[in-house]
């Protein structure tokens, strides 16, 4: 039986990736750390938020009284993240940062629980590598997210009421995308994939992308590209 060529690549990444851990790993863990933070929104309407995790947990959605706030949860001292921001104004930058060498497992925990704020108008970029990350966006105020993926999983859920066009950009890795979209809105969806695969279900196939019959009829429309690695990615409509 011939292996697919996308699964052999799939092993081999795996293993140097373990290679590396196994062979650089010296971190010593200790009790458990939960470190509150939020960073005032005050008198910006605007944002862009950069998340920048390579290995561990993130999950990330709306409720923020402050422009973001939540807990970040390690038990190796030389873990704690990089927060940097600046209120210009109107406008705000957010940067989270996760320190070199960080490799969860082996009784090592790392997890980002993050809530943004629903009012501000933001604009999102979010680097996953090796874990996982949830996303439950669907009740920001967005005008774009974009997604860079490494060898872990993502799920990004989407479903609400956006009141205005936002972009979508999700850049596959070696691990698993599933998105979902918001129902009542116009979609159109492109996806090319690497040596992976890629699944569309709600949407129908015109030429090189997928749309749905409100694309382009209703007073909001969501644009998507996705380009896939060698893992897979889901777009559910």
């Amino acid at each position: 039986m011939k292996i697919p060529r996308s699964r052999i690549l799939l092993v081999i990444m795996a293993c140097c990736l373990l290679t590396a851990a196994c062979q650089f790993d010296r971190a010593v863990s200790g009790p458990l750390r939960s470190d509150a933070f939020a960073i005032d929104r005050g008198e910006a309407d605007r944002a862009n938020v950069e998340l920048d995790m390579g290995a561990g947990e993130m999950n990330l959605r709306g409720g923020a009284d402050k422009l973001i706030e939540g807990t970040f949860e390690y038990n190796v001292d030389d873990w704690k993240p990089l927060v940097k921001s600046a209120v210009n104004g109107s406008h705000a930058t957010v940067t989270i940062r996760q320190p070199e060498g960080v490799r969860p497992g082996h009784n090592r925990r790392y997890t980002w629980n993050l809530r943004l704020n629903d009012s501000a108008l933001l604009d999102l970029a979010i680097n996953c590598g090796a874990g996982q990350a949830t996303l439950d966006l669907g009740s920001l105020h967005l005008r774009g997210i974009e997604v860079h993926m490494g060898a872990g999983q993502v799920d990004l859920d989407l479903r609400g009421n956006p009141t205005h066009d936002y972009e979508v950009r999700i850049n596959g890795g070696v691990g698993q995308a599933n998105l979902k979209l918001p129902t009542g809105v116009g979609i159109w969806a492109e996806a090319k994939g690497g040596l992976g695969s890629i699944h569309v279900s709600g949407l129908e196939k015109r030429g090189n992308h997928w749309e749905n019959d409100l694309y382009d009829k209703a007073k909001v429309n969501v644009r998507v590209q996705v380009h896939g690695g060698i893992g897979e990615i889901r777009i559910t409509a």
